[in-house]
């Protein structure tokens, strides 16, 4: 299911090919985020477009809206928003748990209340893969439990103790389901939590495994520090994700690391404020020097908002809160973020990691 290709001599970062029963996609990868069956502002054709092969929803907010009924006549989510490659699903774990007056934690689930309406619902481990099954998932999330920062070492403990408890419920009901699937390693910034849960989430022989609970207000040192201890114990031979991580910086840091997979909300969330990526770095398009500036956002850049638009007519769109604008920076952003990505990959194929890496931060400004 998963194949290492390349292999970097120099760090722990590998090329690799994830083959699902539906879609196959190459990692490193970074996947758009498109919580509720569409990545903000662009359309399925436009992210093939570009290049994408992998994006992800959320189960939480599909299961609310449009719900269980509406995807089954659909026959899943794939035909349901008109993407034909991969789908990775989160569990919804941390959207129920970052609700944290509205749930109530059960050693056999969580009961929480919709933000939408108020209404009372249950997760189980086995309820959420059975619905990522429902949705066509290529790849399912388990259901975790992921502790704030900080916390008490008593507090990640307990989290890690149901996370385990389960991950092991869902991969016996994933087997059942035929169902891709991986698991979620929790623990915070405590070395031996972390170990503890990874060493005990391999013994479940998951598809793939993610690194949770991290980028939430912990020193970045801190988070390479975790990603670092899980990644010397997670298998070779399947892919690690981390979860909800996706500053530029934070791929070649976290590649070098051995992580294959990546997602967030920065490049089209920070898109729709106005925020561009660049080769050179981050620039504000609403700033007035681009008043009357002619050039793209990124000469070195080939996508369709750099190959038509100039700074000055991006400003105007972002000043007056034209939905366009919206669009060609949501493009502009997420190109970026896909050859970046693909820079790497070659990096790693070519045996010069390193130099990339120099490369990148002699001329990228965060």
């Amino acid at each position: 299911m998963f194949e290492i290709k390349n292999i970097c001599k120099d760090t722990s970062a590998r090329v690799g090919i994830f083959k699902t029963r539906h879609y196959g996609f190459t990692t490193p990868c970074f996947m758009p985020v498109g919580t509720n069956g569409a990545v903000k502002t662009l359309s399925s054709k436009e992210l093939e477009e570009i290049g994408y092969e992998i994006i992800l929803s959320n189960t939480y907010h599909l299961y609310l809206k449009p719900g269980e009924e509406i995807i089954k006549s659909f026959k899943g989510l794939h035909n349901f928003m008109n993407w034909q490659r991969a789908i990775l699903t989160d569990s919804g774990g941390y959207q129920v748990f970052s609700l944290s007056p509205l749930r109530k934690i059960k050693k056999d689930g969580v009961e929480f209340k919709s933000h939408i309406d108020g209404s009372k619902h249950f997760f189980t481990p086995e309820s959420v893969i059975r619905f990522q099954k429902i949705l066509g998932s290529d790849i399912a999330m388990v259901l975790d439990v992921c502790p704030p920062y900080p916390c008490s070492y008593e507090e990640a403990d307990k989290a890690v103790e149901l996370t385990n408890d389960w991950a092991k419920k869902s991969i016996e009901i994933a087997k059942e389901s035929g169902v891709t699937v991986f698991a979620i390693v929790q623990g915070s910034i405590y070395p031996d939590l972390r170990k503890k849960s990874a060493e005990f989430l391999v013994n479940l022989d998951f598809d793939g495994y993610a690194i949770g609970g991290l980028g939430i207000g912990e020193p970045k040192e801190e988070m390479w520090k975790m990603v670092e201890i899980v990644n010397e114990i997670l298998p070779k031979d399947k892919p690690r994700y981390l979860m909800g991580i996706g500053k530029p910086e934070d791929f070649i840091e976290g590649i070098k690391l051995g992580v294959d997979m990546f997602d967030c909300v920065v490049p089209t969330r920070n898109a729709r404020n106005g925020t561009l990526y660049t080769e050179k770095g981050k620039i504000l398009v609403r700033r007035e020097i681009y008043k009357k500036d002619q050039n793209p956002p990124d000469e070195s850049c080939h996508c369709f908002t750099c190959k038509n638009y100039s700074l000055a007519y991006l400003r105007h769109l972002s000043n007056i809160n034209e939905i366009l604008g919206l669009r060609l920076n949501t493009i502009h952003n997420l190109t970026y973020y896909f050859h970046l990505i693909n820079k790497i990959r070659k990096a790693i194929i070519n045996q010069n990691v390193l130099s990339f890496t120099a490369e990148f931060y002699k001329n990228y400004s965060s």
